[in-house]
């Protein structure tokens, strides 16, 4: 039976490296992420469906879904928000159940999900183990600014748009500490890995 193994954490928080860790042992890893992007690519159901509720000005010349136009739209209105959590996330989720069912019948024993909003959207009853990367206020608004090349107050409102840390902590069955090395990290997801192939 396949194990499937909930991979979350809050913005810059170093999950993505957790992420490649996982596929570097061999664990398949569903990226959310990316799912969302596929499910708007041109041509698709998705893309025709934003269209036809926010108008055209969210497209680019060629055709493709212009993240900065719809952004600004939806982030500060929350109908808007509303709206586009409406037409992206049961698209998002079919994609992902899909490719899920896809790796179960291969008989493969882990794959992992890893979806920002694995709590939030009730992703975490899918999965065997939910897996949380933690870093302090402090590095995750360091790590932000520096990512996104965005200002503090900017870095801060999307950190706080996000479900609290504690609340984040207090569901997952495991949490990775990223405030360290990436060789502490790695130690980390090691001693995970052996637990989760251990455990029949």
């Amino acid at each position: 039976m396949t194990k499937v193994i909930g991979l979350t954490g809050g913005i810059a928080s170093g999950k993505s490296t957790i992420s490649n860790i996982f596929k570097e042992v061999g664990w398949p890893v569903i990226d959310a992420d990316q799912t969302a992007r596929q499910v708007v690519m041109p041509g698709s159901l998705g893309l025709a469906q934003i269209v036809s509720r926010f108008g055209s000005q969210v497209l680019q010349p060629d055709g493709t879904l212009d993240r900065a136009a719809l952004g600004s739209m939806v982030f500060d209105d929350p109908q808007n928000l509303s709206d586009l959590d409406q037409i992206e996330h049961p698209l998002i989720m079919a994609a992902i159940d899909k490719q899920l069912a896809g790796f179960k019948k291969q008989g493969l024993p882990v794959v992992v999900l890893d979806v920002p909003l694995l709590f939030e959207t009730g992703m975490d009853q899918e999965c065997d183990l939910t897996v949380l990367a933690v870093v302090d206020r402090k590095t995750q608004l360091e790590r932000l600014m520096k990512r996104d090349h965005c200002s503090k107050d900017a870095a801060l409102k999307r950190i706080n748009a996000q479900m609290p840390l504690e609340e984040k902590m207090r569901r997952a069955d495991v949490t990775i500490d990223n405030n360290g090395s990436l060789a502490q990290t790695r130690l980390q997801v090691a001693k995970l890995v052996e637990r989760v192939s251990q455990q029949k």
